[in-house]
């Protein structure tokens, strides 16, 4: 949008047609007495970046905040976020704003918690600024394993839930080392 935030597609979703978003969804899914979560990948999309669109509250534009060298290996749709840049932080506000607004109840965030290097761990605690401000309980889950136990603390702190492994498919040796994986988190 103008302010550099993805939106539901409505040709895929076509409730969020006219600028609902996701709104109508989550009110059917509450309506059933169910939570409405959303996946996104960390950071500022690079269409914003190269349409240079504003942040939301700030006089900041996209390319302003965007780290084109903090990218993710197997997604190219996005740019980190440098959170020492103005803007950065009401980047996060705003998207989060807009989410609670539509009623989301658990994020995540993928492409954040691997490598878990300073600007990803920077990432995680403005995401988690951003939802405390909403007053929205957004649950906020963290993407992808294996988290690196040694930032045991700080994902704690910061997240509701974490992977401790990448997926395992129908394979009898990443299930078996699960057990060793989860006995050093425990």
């Amino acid at each position: 949008d103008e302010y550099s935030r993805l939106l539901p597609a409505p040709a895929k979703f076509p409730s969020a047609a006219n600028g609902v978003g996701f709104k109508a969804l989550a009110d059917e899914i509450h309506a059933l007495g169910l939570k409405f979560g959303i996946h996104l990948m960390r950071g500022i999309p690079r269409q914003a970046v190269r349409r240079n669109t504003a942040i939301l509250g700030t006089t900041a534009r996209a390319a302003d905040i965007a780290n084109p060298a903090s990218t993710c290996a197997w997604n190219p749709d996005m740019y980190g976020v440098d959170l020492q840049r103005p803007g950065a932080q009401a980047y996060y506000d705003s998207l989060f704003d807009l989410y609670a607004a539509w009623g989301v109840d658990l994020v995540k965030v993928d492409d954040i918690a691997r490598p878990y290097d300073a600007g990803q761990q920077a990432e995680i605690e403005a995401i988690r600024r951003a939802i405390d401000r909403t007053g929205r309980p957004i649950v906020l889950s963290l993407s992808p394993g294996d988290t690196p136990l040694e930032r045991g603390e700080h994902v704690r702190d910061h997240a509701n839930m974490w992977r401790v492994s990448d997926e395992f498919w129908d394979r009898w040796t990443p299930l078996a080392e699960m057990f060793g994986r989860l006995d050093r988190w425990s």
